[in-house]
């Protein structure tokens, strides 16, 4: 396997919390920077976070600054976005996705391998 694998988006009210998983191959995870992505309807895919494969060093778009914050498990080849105080505009499919790169990076052209993506709605 090497593409990852998202889980936990789901349907929640304006104000709740979500948490995404994404499962990422020992090879794909341990040599690259890994991020968040989103895509709503007839929007481009734009970057949420990006985490270093060190895990030291992370990157957030401004609408989500303080809200949504992305972590790695190294030990597990796991990473997450803890999504809070969610808006009905983050609504969008989640995607997770290893960069080329081994430090933070927050354009799409920069991630090679991308997951089928998790739907994240917000109610209001």
């Amino acid at each position: 396997q090497v593409q990852p694998v998202e889980s936990g988006g789901g349907l929640v009210q304006a104000g709740g919390s979500l948490r995404l998983s994404c499962a990422a191959s020992r090879g794909t995870f341990s040599h690259n920077a890994m991020g968040w992505f989103r895509q709503a309807p007839g929007k481009e895919r734009e970057f949420v976070a990006t985490i270093s494969r060190s895990g030291g060093s992370t990157a957030y778009a401004d609408s989500v600054k303080g809200r949504l914050f992305i972590s790695r498990d190294s030990a597990n080849n796991m990473v997450y976005l803890q999504m809070n105080s969610l808006k009905p505009e983050d609504t969008a499919v989640y995607y997770c996705a290893a960069s080329t790169e081994v430090v933070i990076r927050t354009s799409p052209n920069e991630y090679v391998y991308w997951g089928q993506g998790t739907q994240v709605t917000v109610s209001s």
